[in-house]
């Protein structure tokens, strides 16, 4: 028998989060200026956009096959 996804451990805390607690909303909005711990009330606080941001794939391959003057292999 294997084991049920919502019983899984470990890796699963390893995801990308779009919900940040309030704890990790106020280190960021610190870190903005746009909070002060010491004056401000941490509740009620503003929104904030935890975005993923997705990279392209990279063009390592033909940049170095450019460089030595070698043209990259055609399939």
């Amino acid at each position: 028998m294997s084991i049920d996804s919502s019983l899984k451990t470990g890796g699963s805390l390893a995801k990308h989060r779009n919900v940040l607690s309030r704890t990790e909303r106020v280190a960021q909005l610190s870190t903005r200026g746009k909070f002060d711990p010491d004056k401000g009330n941490p509740i009620g606080l503003p929104k904030v956009g935890n975005r993923k941001v997705h990279t392209g794939k990279s063009a390592k391959k033909k940049d170095e096959a450019a460089a030595d003057g070698t043209a990259p292999a055609a399939k």
